[in-house]
């Protein structure tokens, strides 16, 4: 018998927003995805993938390589993982699992890509579903743009977002108010980190900043080194800054799901 399960919330966006108009390509990193997966599942949890739609998130080409991984074997291990396993095809979208019983699930990991800032950040179902995780204590991990996933919490998340896009700060930071991660410390991928992106794939600017959006919304941004292992723990939120996270942040939300069975 498992440990437990873990909701593991995924994005079904392919495009992002670029400042002057139109859009650049975007998904969701495979490691950042696959990694803290496997160790949880390798830890014996039971792990679950779902997305606003039911539809298997996008895998951005610039992850799906073995530069990514510890070597040819992780990386291979991983594709199959992600292309063949039962926890990563079920097509289960997020308000069916939150009909289904948010307490059936011991913790909740969002990775990142560029996806999440699209959908997840501003999905109706990712919100309630955090907020759940946050009332009860339980641990909440979110990878490099996964952080920002945490905007959905705020009761207009859409209205947010609009008004980050449109440059109204005052705004933004009004529709914040009583956000339940104000005061949290956290990080996320920074705006340095953001630069190689914009400028090779992209070939434009995205509107904000994850830190930028993160610190209107209330929160205590803390990031480190570009491109290097950086987690940071605050109360049940565990957030890892960058790709190179994914290793760490899974060891950090495996700690926080052991104590928690040993306080249970």
């Amino acid at each position: 018998m498992g440990k437990g399960k873990i909701l593991v919330i995924g994005s079904n966006a392919t495009r992002i927003e670029i400042q002057r108009g139109g859009t650049g390509p975007t998904g969701q990193y495979l490691n950042e995805t696959v990694v803290p997966m496997l160790a949880l599942v390798d830890a014996g949890y039971e792990v679950l993938l779902a997305t606003p739609n039911g539809e298997k998130p996008f895998i951005d080409p610039a992850s799906d390589s073995v530069q990514h991984f510890d070597d040819e074997a992780a990386y291979r291990r991983a594709r199959d993982f992600f292309d063949n396993d039962p926890s990563t095809n079920q097509r289960r979208t997020l308000r069916s699992v939150i009909e289904g019983g948010l307490e059936n699930y011991a913790a909740v990991f969002v990775p990142g890509g560029q996806a999440p800032v699209v959908d997840l950040m501003q999905d109706e179902d990712a919100g309630k579903i955090l907020r759940h995780f946050h009332e009860q204590g339980k641990p909440t991990a979110l990878l490099c743009h996964g952080p920002i996933v945490v905007a959905a919490a705020i009761p207009d998340a859409r209205g947010f977002r609009a008004a980050l896009i449109a440059g109204d700060l005052d705004r933004a930071a009004d529709l914040a108010r009583g956000w339940p991660y104000a005061g949290y410390r956290m990080t996320v991928f920074s705006g340095s980190e953001e630069k190689p992106i914009e400028e090779q794939i992209l070939h434009g600017k995205i509107y904000f900043t994850m830190p930028d959006a993160l610190t209107i919304a209330g929160g205590e941004v803390i990031t480190g080194p570009d491109f290097e292992p950086h987690v940071v723990v605050d109360r049940e939120l565990i957030t890892g800054q960058n790709p190179r996270s994914d290793h760490p942040i899974a060891a950090k939300l495996i700690e926080a799901l052991e104590r928690a069975q040993v306080a249970a």
